[in-house]
């Protein structure tokens, strides 16, 4: 069973982009991930919508701060990936505002936005939104490239980082 509903926008000219096997956050064969489904513009914007199951709540109804820090955290780091799905970058600072509690249950829209790319460094903004467009928790980050040498030589899709059918994994 999913532990997320993840569910395409509606935008036709989004493309999606890769998920991996285990990330917490896009990871389609976690067995505890949310297994969110992210697409771009193409240019300077990434998306996704999704339903977050109670089980990731931390008051009742409400999802848990450092899930809702996960899922920011995750939605602006693709927005470096735009032009190259496998560049990799982390996080090196990161400051959110919780605006709303993000409930759980609810369909919500996740959106990142490119600030500034610098090649080994980018900033990005993030938010979650509410069904009525309200805004519930948003971000900005300092992405930091991580090092060629840390990821693995061997081939990415073999690893499970590629577009997968729009079939769940379960």
């Amino acid at each position: 069973m999913s532990n997320a509903v993840s569910t395409e926008h509606s935008e036709a000219s989004f493309k999606r982009q890769p998920n991996s096997r285990f990330c917490f956050v896009c990871g389609l064969e976690s067995p505890v991930g949310l297994k969110l489904r992210f697409s771009d513009n193409g240019a300077d914007e990434v998306r996704a919508c999704c339903t977050i199951d109670a089980r990731y709540q931390g008051y009742p109804g409400v999802v848990h701060g450092g899930v809702v820090a996960a899922m920011l955290d995750e939605t602006a780091g693709r927005v470096t990936m735009i032009s190259n799905p496998d560049r990799f970058m982390m996080t090196g600072r990161m400051t959110i505002r919780y605006r709303k509690p993000v409930p759980t249950e609810t369909e919500l829209t996740l959106i990142g936005h490119l600030i500034r790319d610098r090649g080994r460094t980018a900033q990005a903004h993030s938010e979650i939104r509410l069904p009525d467009g309200t805004l519930a928790a948003e971000a900005e980050l300092t992405l930091i490239e991580i090092p060629r040498e840390l990821i693995p030589d061997e081939d990415l899709e073999t690893l499970g980082w590629r577009v997968y059918p729009d079939d769940p994994i379960e």
